[in-house]
């Protein structure tokens, strides 16, 4: 090896040193018990809620309150229950329910508490929304009831409307979805008029509580109405949009008959339009998004002497275009700047078939597409991409960094990155050249997080 690909190699170990300091930070950053002490304050009498940093805050009296319950799912259902109950006052009575894909094994007194699969329903998904609903049902004018919402918390709390629909039916229905390459928000328009959770009808079974949503988005902000296909807010979503959306991927075909089914009596007969009702009492407030995310990235990038870019316009693009777009967009800014860090959040969609695909999730996916990309790049650069989650798709990793070296490298171990990329089989490949990023599961959900880096 010559001193020019030493040079080469120490100037790129140096660059994704960074670039994973800068994810890891950004994680830590978002930290939920940290999140709740920055909205919520109690007392023996009051709940104080600050909205923001411009907006007055809000006291709430507990001076009715006899009961409190909590309904926790998502992928931070856990931290965020925690965070929730170390903070009430210990003279609330508490029931609840915890549905999360990982369960402590510290567990709070008088919480039920479910292990929810992701990306596709369990038994015990199912167990975790009838026993919620039978929950609030018995919820009156003197409940408090707290709705703690975060990403993944579609599949990991669910019960369809029509339950005769087996599980099995229920996954594969779930699969088709995530597989079509739909983005989330329309996946979440054909759940919602297929759950009996779905689209506010888990809140509007307690009309008369006082209740409360706070959640971790891992959706633009425009759209929270998609964190968890929104149990608990309004909905605007009509039986138009959904056969919108059945007909644009060509979804109906490839449904379980029993869902088939299901959905082509809803259109013989098309539900009412949405109204708010059972909602009026109830208030919202985001405790972390992935605005939060980016920005502590932003913050950190530029503590190591990056210029920093942030763009999001690929935000729900295919992966390869997703990937075109940052790859020269990159190439623009390197030459600007030289020393340069370009951020783009939110996620990119993939459609693979139902059973040819391998192992892996949409960042390594985008990951190996930017890698063959950057094939032959003149420069140094270092791509990271990974979710806040820590587990891409179907994956053990949270996601992988490449550089121009990455194809050649894979090459070498007897890969071929094009047909990986095919067969949407990423995660052997970063695994074998140690690129993958393994985290497990974080407890958190803000999105994803692509990184890319230039130091010259």
């Amino acid at each position: 090896m010559n001193t020019l690909t030493h040079l080469q190699d120490d100037r790129l170990a140096a660059l994704r040193s960074d670039a994973l300091a800068i994810f890891h930070s950004s994680l830590a950053a978002c930290n939920v018990d940290q999140a709740f002490a920055r909205h919520l304050e109690f007392d023996a009498k009051s709940m104080l809620r600050r909205r923001s940093a411009v907006l007055p805050p809000v006291e709430h009296s507990l001076a009715g309150v006899k009961r409190v319950q909590v309904i926790a799912f998502g992928k931070a259902a856990v931290p965020m229950l925690d965070a929730l109950l170390s903070r009430l006052p210990s003279r609330l009575r508490v029931d609840g329910i915890c549905a999360a894909p990982v369960l402590p094994e510290k567990r709070q007194k008088h919480i039920q508490y479910f292990a929810g699969s992701h990306p596709l329903p369990n038994e015990e998904s199912f167990d975790a929304a009838r026993e919620a609903l039978a929950l609030v049902r018995r919820a009156d004018r003197h409940t408090l009831i707290f709705f703690l919402l975060s990403g993944g918390g579609s599949s990991i709390c669910e019960l369809p409307r029509d339950r005769s629909i087996p599980l099995e039916d229920v996954r594969a229905f779930y699969e088709t979805l995530v597989l079509s390459g739909a983005p989330i928000a329309e996946i979440n328009t054909v759940r919602k008029f297929f759950s009996s959770i779905k689209g506010g009808q888990l809140a509007q079974a307690a009309p008369d509580a006082m209740r409360f949503t706070l959640l971790l988005a891992d959706v633009p902000l425009k759209d929270l109405g998609v964190v968890a296909s929104s149990p608990t807010l309004p909905d605007t979503s009509t039986w138009a949009q959904c056969s919108a959306v059945l007909d644009q991927w060509d979804l109906l075909p490839r449904f379980p008959a029993s869902v088939r089914a299901y959905f082509q009596a809803l259109a013989a007969q098309p539900p009412p339009a949405p109204t708010a009702q059972g909602l009026q009492n109830m208030e919202m407030d985001v405790l972390l998004s992935n605005h939060d995310f980016v920005n502590a990235a932003r913050d950190q990038a530029r503590a190591l002497g990056y210029k920093v870019v942030i763009d999001n316009t690929c935000d729900e693009w295919p992966f390869d275009r997703a990937a075109a777009y940052l790859v020269e967009r990159m190439r623009t800014l390197r030459a600007e700047w030289g020393r340069v860090c370009l951020l783009s959040s939110g996620e990119v969609t993939v459609q693979m078939d139902r059973v040819r695909h391998g192992c892996g999730g949409r960042n390594q996916h985008f990951a190996l597409k930017t890698a063959l990309l950057l094939d032959g790049f003149p420069g140094d650069v270092m791509v990271l991409s990974a979710g806040s989650d820590g587990l891409d798709g179907n994956s053990p990793a949270a996601g992988a960094t490449v550089d121009p070296t990455t194809a050649t490298r894979a090459r070498a171990f007897h890969f071929d990155p094009e047909q990986s990329l095919a067969r949407f089989n990423s995660c052997p490949l970063f695994t074998a050249l140690g690129d993958a990023i393994m985290t497990g599961p974080t407890g958190n959900n803000l999105r994803d997080l692509r990184i890319f880096l230039s130091d010259s």
